[in-house]
């Protein structure tokens, strides 16, 4: 069977005629550009009127490259900033860490300077918590029988005088702080040598001067120190500080309100004086909450 066009497409020349024409124009068209360069402007108006095109062609792909690049920034940007969180987190933590540790050695130093100028063998303890109990001022060390710790024994910091211990576990003792209502403790004027009794005041981290004679030499500001006189705390600690000094209306007696030298609250490293105290029973810790009885209290301000 034969393949040939239909008569309508056999006009004009032949399809070899048109490919040869069009071959050799093709040909002389490079020839002439090659050589004389007529074609440059040409080309450069084509270019310059296909451009808008070529940039609307290539706004969707511009576009996707452009929110490739926000989106992989922010990414970038929060991944950095977790990044960052996480070491300002780590530094803080590790500055907390050095202050902690510059506080402590600075409070342990000054103990082991107060421990140097005792002539009484002591022993440092760390405060491991406070009681719960809202009616007394105890906390609680982690130096027992074990360490030598014995009931009765004074318990002081670098300021000043802290407590005593009132029990003793082998691990571990309590220690009754000087704020502690039932606790009395003989102490003098540093100013004027007057003897008081110290008892732990009504509000919260106060102590008391009691039963003073109402014609008493104290002012605001009056250190009070460790008399001496229970043969346990030795003479010269400070105790604490007068705030204010109140006389009885129509009583014999004055009153005078101190607050603490030592960190009763917040002092961490303490000292315990090793002292010996014989009239405590050694089964009975829990029978020597004062470090002076009631019945001395009146006797030691005549």
């Amino acid at each position: 069977m034969e393949h040939s066009p239909p008569p309508f497409f056999k006009q004009g020349p032949s399809a070899n005629a048109r490919l040869a024409f069009f071959a050799l124009l093709a040909i002389a068209l490079l020839v002439i550009d090659a050589r004389t360069s007529m074609l440059a402007t040409i080309r450069q108006g084509i270019g310059a009127a296909l451009y808008p095109l070529q940039r609307t062609v290539l706004v969707p792909r511009d576009t996707a490259r452009v929110l490739g690049d926000y989106f992989g920034g922010v990414a970038r940007l929060r991944d950095e900033r977790a990044e960052l969180a996480r070491i300002e987190a780590t530094n803080a933590r590790t500055l907390l860490q050095v202050e902690q540790l510059a506080a402590e050695n600075s409070q342990l130093r000054r103990t082991l300077e107060m421990r140097e100028r005792l002539a009484i063998r002591s022993i440092v303890g760390e405060v491991l918590y406070e009681t719960r109990d809202p009616f007394t001022h105890r906390i609680v060390l982690d130096r027992g029988l074990q360490h030598g710790i014995a009931p009765g024994q004074p318990v002081i910091d670098a300021s000043g005088v802290i407590g005593q211990v009132t029990r003793v576990l082998p691990l571990s003792s309590e220690v009754t702080l000087i704020s502690d209502r039932s606790t009395t403790l003989p102490v003098e004027l540093a100013r004027t040598g007057q003897r008081a009794i110290s008892f732990g005041g009504p509000d919260p981290g106060h102590l008391e001067l009691r039963y003073l004679p109402t014609n008493s030499d104290v002012v605001a500001g009056d250190l009070a120190v460790t008399s001496g006189l229970d043969g346990l705390f030795p003479p010269g600690l400070p105790v604490g500080r007068v705030e204010s000094f109140k006389r009885e209306s129509g009583g014999s007696f004055a009153s005078a309100t101190m607050t603490p030298v030592a960190g009763i609250h917040s002092s961490r490293l303490l000292l315990v004086l090793l002292t010996e105290r014989a009239n405590v029973p050694a089964n009975q810790p829990e029978e020597a909450p004062r470090t002076a009885p009631r019945s001395r209290a009146r006797a030691a301000t005549k």
